[in-house]
């Protein structure tokens, strides 16, 4: 087991119950990678077309059966027929290439005797009988032949997939390096034994719940948690016509009938709804949960997915690309998006090449002359220019990608540009440390010199705008004083959806100030905005939830119904009405059902556990934690949660054995650490409370509660100086936490240290004006301190 993983929850209290946002788990320090070699990193092979060859693994169907109740899905030929030249285009694309036999035309790693060595195995590449073979470690850790069943991408890297038992295609975790024509570890510093969940026999690497729907057209998954089996199906293996246009049966009887005027039974593409066209994109470009086993391209985005939210262990707090998030959170972000702009403005939709090269791409929006009739924001100016972008012509700083779209290496080789097209800021990066462009290039060069030249280049004023980035900082932080700048970064209406929908998952944390926000945010009319508004009415007591959340039951869409589901499930079910009960007890079905589409994968079961959990099923809530971590035992919320559901059900022996046994394979997860403190501490274990408290602290050092708590621990075993010191340190992390000041004030009382108390009870009254509490310690200390405060 690798000593750097971590499997975290963000940056919630330990003590309150997480869930995941999806079937994948939420990470931190170690990321790990989605599986699929992403589409972007396909290509060419010429014009010929695939045909899938026969299973030969039980289970594991290779063409979806006969379709009843839902339109069918036509064979690709009945396309192609029609449309020979977007056919042709197609062809040409990593679309075409997302997923293949091996074959001597598909395969292109070198199967020659080949050999690579990682972590103590060494993995033979060879041929026998015309089929590809890799000689490595299975699932058992001994080495064995396995047959290469389908390629996996094109370019820069292609990944290779092998049939196990249980209908299962494995992507094996060493690639082809199609440029430097050698092979590599996908995890190269990481131990991934067999048993693990990274190793490429592992849960992660499994192509069914990882990959497979955005590799192949009409993907059926048919996971059997009872027997943990796949019987899964396709209508073609690669991305073909129908991933995109939609199931070709109506529109095929609509050709064969004269195609009159009316419904052709494809998706409609409107260039004047850019989002139609974004949102059937959206689902292999973005971070996002499945809400239901058979989505159909071309249904609202938010009825089949809840795509994921700018989250510390996907995005930096300015939005900025992190983890393997593709395109679409990136793209909503940017100012283009909200002007309009769809992926076909700059990639051509069959072939998926850009429109044109370099700086040509760009200046034929971005211009002396701009059209300013489809994109009224257009300001006419000389962009591909020295005067505007103050690099020499012709060199690296004067293309305009690699200021505004900096790229980012995923799967160790492919470079992948964010999309969120933004402008660099060296001064975000001087106060919230987030990366800028400018120190990508000069990085030898500090962040406040990048600052200093665009202050000189732009104007003084540049570098003062203010930016989300800060006020998610914060947030993510947990500083008390963030609550007001979150809420009116969700209220605002001129910034980016899935900016103010973060802003809303992040008030999750904080108190009824900023309720009224939340509320109005359940009305707003972007779904991704409703959906965490409606997550953060979760700090509401749940007897006072019913009138706010209910009406969200009938929301058109089904991310949010479900999310009202859920945040009601801990709601008593004598504050319902008939017809709310009705519509509840609906709209919960819907959560149970998209949770079973991914009961392979941990964050299902985790999130059903705490709906029962909400209910008071105490029983089959332990039973999906436990569910959870069968599935991946280093899946640190269901411990977490599974621990705090054993303490309250006053079994702190099982709770704490939760605990130990994670921290055993995974030592430096500091929330466990945390919550683990915590527990010794409620147990008047307080020596042993104070280590776990102490290294929780050091693994989060960014965490002002933490060291909060450490201090606390280490006052009441009478280490007066080290609790000092902690809360000195706390105060610094988070100097408007009115608790902490408040601590730190008694702890110099209570050691009669009446100037410090003083000057610590000074910052104290400025939190708390007016609170009687602290006037009347503030009274006390002026009775005895020589320099009283004021």
């Amino acid at each position: 087991m690798s000593k750097k993983r971590k499997r975290g929850v963000g940056s919630g209290v330990s003590r309150e119950k997480v869930r995941s946002s999806g079937g994948t788990p939420p990470r931190h320090g170690r990321k790990v990678r989605f599986l699929l070699a992403a589409l972007a990193a396909a290509g060419v092979f010429g014009w010929r077309w695939i045909r899938p060859r026969e299973a030969t693994v039980t289970g594991a169907q290779r063409s979806a059966p006969p379709e009843t109740g839902r339109i069918a899905y036509v064979a690709n030929g009945a396309c192609v027929d029609c449309h020979p030249a977007q056919a042709k285009a197609w062809a040409s694309s990593h679309h075409f290439q997302a997923m293949a036999p091996a074959s001597d035309e598909t395969v292109l790693g070198d199967f020659a005797g080949a050999e690579f060595q990682h972590a103590g195995v060494t993995s033979h590449f060879f041929r026998r009988d015309g089929k590809f073979f890799v000689h490595t470690d299975g699932p058992d850790g001994t080495l064995a032949d396995f047959e290469i069943a389908f390629t996996f991408g094109l370019d820069p890297l292609q990944q290779y997939l092998i049939e196990l038992p249980g209908g299962r295609l494995q992507a094996l975790t060493i690639a082809w390096d199609t440029e430097r024509k050698r092979w590599f570890h996908l995890y190269p510093e990481e131990k991934t034994p067999p048993g693990d969940v990274l190793h490429w026999t592992g849960r992660y690497q499994g192509w069914n719940a990882m990959c497979a729907p955005c590799h192949s057209t009409n993907l059926q998954k048919n996971y059997e948690p009872d027997v943990d089996r796949y019987r899964t199906t396709w209508s073609e293996i690669n991305v073909s016509c129908q991933s995109c246009h939609g199931p070709g049966e109506t529109h095929v009887a609509w050709a064969r009938a004269g195609g009159r005027p009316g419904d052709d039974g494809l998706v409609g593409f409107n260039a004047h709804d850019p989002g139609r066209e974004i949102e059937v994109c959206a689902p292999c470009h973005a971070r996002r949960s499945d809400l239901t086993a058979a989505p159909v391209p071309g249904e609202p985005l938010y009825d089949d997915y809840l795509p994921a939210l700018l989250t510390a262990d996907l995005y930096h707090a300015d939005g900025q690309q992190l983890g393997e998030v593709y395109e679409y959170g990136s793209f909503r972000q940017s100012r283009m998006y909200q002007a309009g702009v769809r992926c076909t403005d700059c990639h051509d939709p069959h072939r998926l090449t850009l429109a044109a090269e370099g700086n040509a791409l760009c200046v034929r929006c971005h211009q002396s002359a701009p059209d300013t009739r489809r994109f009224p924001g257009l300001r006419a100016k000389s962009y591909d220019s020295p005067a505007h972008h103050f690099h020499p012509a012709g060199s690296p700083g004067a293309l305009c990608v690699n200021c505004h779209m900096p790229a980012r290496n995923y799967m160790i080789v492919h470079a992948r540009r964010d999309h969120s097209l933004r402008i660099p800021r060296p001064d975000l990066t001087v106060k919230i440390g987030t990366p800028n462009a400018c120190s990508g290039c000069h990085a030898d060069r500090t962040p406040e010199w990048a600052a200093d030249a665009v202050a000189r280049w732009y104007g003084p004023a540049r570098r003062q705008e203010t930016h989300y980035g800060e006020v998610i900082a914060a947030g993510r932080a947990g500083r008390l004083g963030a609550e007001e700048a979150l809420a009116q970064l969700a209220r605002d209406a001129g910034q980016p959806a899935i900016v103010r929908a973060t802003a809303f998952d992040l008030l999750k944390r904080y108190g009824a100030g900023s309720v009224p926000a939340s509320v109005a945010g359940t009305r707003d009319t972007d779904p991704a905005v409703r959906a965490a508004a409606v997550a953060s009415l979760e700090r509401v007591p749940p007897e006072a939830r019913v009138p706010l959340v209910a009406p969200l039951l009938a929301d058109p869409r089904r991310a949010v119904r479900i999310e009202a589901a859920r945040v009601l499930s801990a709601a008593p079910p004598d504050r319902f009405g008939a017809t709310q009960w009705q519509a509840y007890e609906k709209a919960l079905g819907e959560f149970v059902a998209a949770q079973n589409v991914s009961l392979d994968m941990p964050g299902a079961h985790l999130n059903l556990a705490v709906v029962y959990e909400n209910q008071g099923r105490h029983a089959l809530a332990e039973e999906h934690y436990r569910s959870a971590l069968r599935l991946d035992p280093d899946f640190t919320p269901a411990r977490l949660n599974l621990s705090r559901l054993l303490n309250a059900l006053g079994r702190n022996a099982d709770a704490e054995l939760v605990l130990k046994d994670g921290l055993a394979r995974v030592p430096d997860q500091g929330e466990l650490e945390y919550s683990l403190g915590l527990l010794l501490a409620e147990e008047s274990h307080l020596p042993e409370a104070v280590v776990a408290l102490g290294r929780a602290a050091d693994l989060m050092p960014e965490r002002a509660r933490v060291r909060y708590n450490q201090a606390l621990a280490l006052q009441q075993l009478g280490r007066r100086a080290d609790a000092e010191r902690a809360f000195v340190k706390a105060q610094a992390l988070d100097p408007g936490d009115p608790a902490i000041a408040y601590a730190l004030t008694i702890l110099y009382v209570q050691g009669s240290d009446w100037s410090r108390a003083a000057a610590a009870a000074e910052k104290l009254a400025a939190l708390s004006p007016g609170d009687p509490q602290v006037q009347a310690l503030i009274d006390r200390i002026r009775k005895r301190s020589p320099d009283p405060p004021r």
